[in-house]
């Protein structure tokens, strides 16, 4: 696969080494043991969305294939000087379009993966979840942030944020099991993972207890299984051991969490932004528990949130004989 001079393998982990917590160092070198995926751009139509896929290629991430109408395509790439020969365009009238031919390649057999390019997040979800043609599976789809938080020692990953809006018990419990799931492939034998309220104990009042410590049980019953899971926990006794310590929590998860998993998605959204705002953490995104990966990307992103974003979908796609150790 062609690459920019300079770049490759060993120019993605560069790019992630620029940030100061160099928290997504692991993820990259995963992903640089394997082969990069081929990947269904759903409507690279803007200067973002294209970059945001040669970057990708060029750090041999990703094998772009290009959906959406050729003719936008080729305009978007001559306005940032990208030479698109050798990248496989599939034409398409429009972004619905784009979405669903993208769906329609990953259910082939075709790509390993799917990445939204310029259109809205709903509209390629509503192509994903479509129960005729799209990629669901027997799991629940939900979305998860890979957190590069400066003044935390670990990669952070936050659960819902982005698709499951008010999720009921079954709901948390596949996304509970599809955030372990996701920590496994990334080497995390038995990550820690808190169950997030506004307090720690549980509280008929407040459901998100109630739920949490239900998840709790069917982690001991076995019907929830990769993982150390704790809850109610509330954010603070979650990563701060002496906020745990304070509070009197002995806890196998409290103050060490790899995983928070938040009560809805307005409480997920608003936490991981105030941790990118505040804390001037990083977020890469996916969608998991369909049949291939969903990479999510901005326009706001960085090259290190986009490779990173990619790195998650290339870890994730990989079969479990392939994958690092």
């Amino acid at each position: 696969m062609p690459t920019k001079a300079g770049n490759g393998r060993h120019g993605a982990k560069r790019a992630i080494e620029l940030h100061a917590h160099g928290g997504y160092e692991r993820l990259l070198r995963a992903a640089q043991a394997l082969d990069a995926i081929r990947v269904a751009v759903a409507h690279p139509c803007n200067a973002e969305a294209l970059q945001a896929a040669i970057d990708a290629r060029d750090e041999d991430l990703i094998v772009p294939v290009l959906v959406g109408p050729a003719a936008r395509i080729a305009v978007v790439a001559r306005e940032i000087g990208v030479v698109l020969d050798g990248i496989e365009v599939v034409d398409t009238e429009h972004s619905h379009a784009a979405a669903a031919a993208a769906v329609r390649l990953a259910r082939e057999g075709k790509v390993d993966a799917i990445m939204k390019g310029s259109l809205h997040t709903d509209e390629l979800l509503r192509a994903v979840l479509d129960r005729e043609c799209g990629l669901r599976t027997e799991r629940r789809v939900s979305h998860a942030f890979l957190m590069d938080v400066p003044k935390y020692p670990r990669p952070l990953l936050i659960t819902d944020a982005a698709v499951n809006i008010a999720p009921k018990l079954a709901d948390k419990a596949d996304i509970l099991q599809n955030a372990i799931d996701l920590m496994n492939r990334l080497g995390y034998e038995a990550p820690r993972v808190a169950i997030l309220s506004a307090v720690e104990t549980v509280n008929p009042a407040i459901g998100s207890t109630i739920e949490a410590a239900a998840l709790c049980k069917m982690v001991d019953r076995g019907q929830i299984t990769g993982g150390i899971v704790d809850g109610p926990l509330a954010f603070d006794n979650a990563v701060n051991v002496e906020a745990a310590r304070i509070k009197g929590i002995v806890s196998p998860v409290a103050g060490r969490a790899d995983v928070l998993v938040v009560p809805d998605l307005e409480s997920g959204n608003m936490l991981y932004k105030q941790l990118v705002y505040l804390a001037g953490a990083d977020a890469a995104g996916v969608v998991l528990g369909a049949r291939v990966p969903v990479i999510l990307t901005s326009r706001s992103d960085s090259l290190r949130i986009r490779l990173a974003s990619c790195a998650l979908a290339v870890v994730l796609a990989s079969p479990p004989r392939a994958r690092a150790s």
